[in-house]
């Protein structure tokens, strides 16, 4: 199937913020597939994950990069422990409504999945579910562990390097804006566990048995909490990246679940 992709730039509270459409051909108007990136992510480093789901379904995609990442405008200063709050009650709606999506599945990779579970919290008008892969809802020691191991690639390996080919000359305060914060003292109470049971669209929870940033803990917390129908997957022999690590796992779950929903 040939997908047309059609790169457009969106003026959000006067920040440029970069995305694509993803469009098979013969693929339905809607719902829209709407893929939210992790931490140091960016549309480029979904490879070709977004595009795959999105033929394997014939349905619409969209993917954008939210501020301080990828091609989208530099962060405006060090990010607070609300940021997950504001991309999810404040940026994600005024993106869809710039992007003209108002039928949609959100699919989140980890402070991706942490975002829409927060944005389903808020009740949106056009939101029939969610997926999410290796999402928080509390920190957890082998949270804070992981970002300490990544600080220290930071500093003694070619991580700048690497990730500066997506993220250019805003890398640095792209690394910083996410490390940061999550190690700061005052991040350290964060907890959305609360806020999960206004969750009321089906949810699709998947996560790595080996995530080096999280236990299973986390399906636990979000299964037990959230008031919809919810299904959880932990994908054995996986780390932090399930749509990589094990593709095909996460491939069947999500077009199955998708299809659910239709």
């Amino acid at each position: 199937m040939k997908l047309t992709r059609i790169p457009i730039e969106l003026d959000i509270a006067d920040r440029r913020l970069c995305a694509e459409h993803l469009r098979p051909d013969g693929a339905a108007a809607a719902p829209v597939l709407v893929f939210l990136h992790e931490g140091l992510g960016s549309i480029a480093q979904w490879k070709d994950f977004p595009a795959g789901l999105c033929e394997a379904l014939g349905l619409p995609g969209f993917v954008y990069e939210r501020q301080g990442f990828g091609n989208s405008a530099p962060l405006d200063g060090p990010r607070t422990p609300r940021y997950l709050h504001a991309e999810a009650l404040e940026v994600l709606p005024a993106v869809l409504a710039a992007a003209g999506i108002r039928d949609y599945l959100l699919i989140g990779h980890s402070d991706g999945g942490s975002i829409a579970l927060l944005h389903a919290a808020g009740h949106p008008r056009g939101l029939r579910a969610i997926v999410t892969e290796a999402a928080h809802v509390r920190v957890e020691a082998i949270t804070l562990a992981g970002i300490r191991d990544a600080v220290h690639a930071w500093q003694s390996t070619d991580l700048p390097a690497r990730l500066a080919r997506y993220h250019g000359d805003k890398t640095v305060a792209t690394f910083a804006g996410w490390s940061d914060v999550w190690l700061s003292e005052s991040f350290r109470e964060w907890d959305i566990v609360a806020e999960l049971p206004a969750i009321r669209c089906p949810v699709l929870a998947l996560q790595g048995a080996d995530d080096e940033y999280g236990t299973p803990k986390q399906l636990a917390w979000i299964a037990g909490a959230v008031s919809g129908p919810v299904d959880t997957l932990l994908i054995p022999k996986c780390a932090h990246i399930p749509h990589f690590q094990a593709r095909r796992t996460v491939m069947n779950a999500l077009t199955e679940f998708v299809r659910r929903q239709l």
